[in-house]
């Protein structure tokens, strides 16, 4: 066998013995439960050799959607203290951690072990009497993690459907609505969010807003990278309905 032949297949030896090495850290990924954070790291990580450019986008929206969600269920919480208490953490702080940082891949006892979409049903439900923002933030952040695949990082064979992504953003646009909407039977909103008058609070308002530009943004890209058509709707918003994710 020839030099040039003999270095072919070492080289081809070494890329394949490379990637195996890599699908072995994919393994050891962490499941969904927890939101992702980005992680720097200061050397070289191997686990980038199975990344392209389109998965490292789709791990920064994810990571900045869901600290909005988080955002947005403090403020909550702020807005309506009562609901933590609901709980037994013993604090908002609390209550916020055991959301977004504890491993429960989004299952939660006190919301049924609901997920995505049916936990946002449960959390704007007139008769829920249990932490209705706990059950938002849930329904939210696992609505998110459904549509990217429930995956918190992405690799080159992980397949991304810009369709389910786009849906997730009307989603949103939705419960934004219902949120200043909807009432129990005594005409009293389910949560308190915006605040309007003298001095308006319209910071809720913001954050869902940044939530939905980036989901659009994403599909958009996902989209044109994959030569996938979305379908877009137009829906009103008092008597839509959630869009499939999954």
């Amino acid at each position: 066998m020839s030099e040039a032949a003999v270095l072919g297949a070492e080289g081809g030896c070494g890329r394949w013995l490379a990637l195996s090495l890599v699908g072995t850290l994919l393994m050891a990924c962490s499941s969904p439960g927890t939101a992702p954070t980005l992680m720097r790291s200061a050397g070289f990580d191997l686990r980038q050799l199975a990344k392209t450019d389109i998965n490292r986008v789709a791990e920064t929206h994810q990571v900045h959607v869901l600290a909005s969600v988080r955002r947005l269920t403090e403020k909550l919480y702020r807005r309506n203290p009562g609901e933590w208490r609901k709980s037994d953490t013993g604090s908002m702080e609390a209550a916020v951690v055991r959301i977004f940082e504890q491993k429960h891949r989004w299952r939660f006892a006190s919301i049924g072990y609901r997920r995505d979409i049916d936990a946002m049903h449960v959390a704007l439900h007139p008769d829920y009497r249990g932490d209705r923002v706990q059950a938002l933030a849930v329904g939210l952040a696992s609505m998110v993690q459904a549509a990217l695949g429930d995956r918190e990082s992405f690799y080159m064979l992980d397949d991304l459907e810009p369709q389910h992504i786009y849906n997730a953003a009307r989603n949103v646009e939705i419960v934004a609505w219902k949120l200043a909407n909807a009432r129990d039977a005594q005409g009293h909103l389910l949560l308190l969010s915006n605040e309007m008058g003298e001095l308006s609070n319209l910071s809720f308002e913001r954050e869902f807003g940044r939530i939905i530009g980036l989901l659009d943004a994403l599909a958009d890209v996902v989209e044109e990278e994959t030569d996938r058509t979305v379908t877009r709707v137009v829906q009103n918003l008092a008597t839509a309905v959630f869009l499939p994710v999954y």
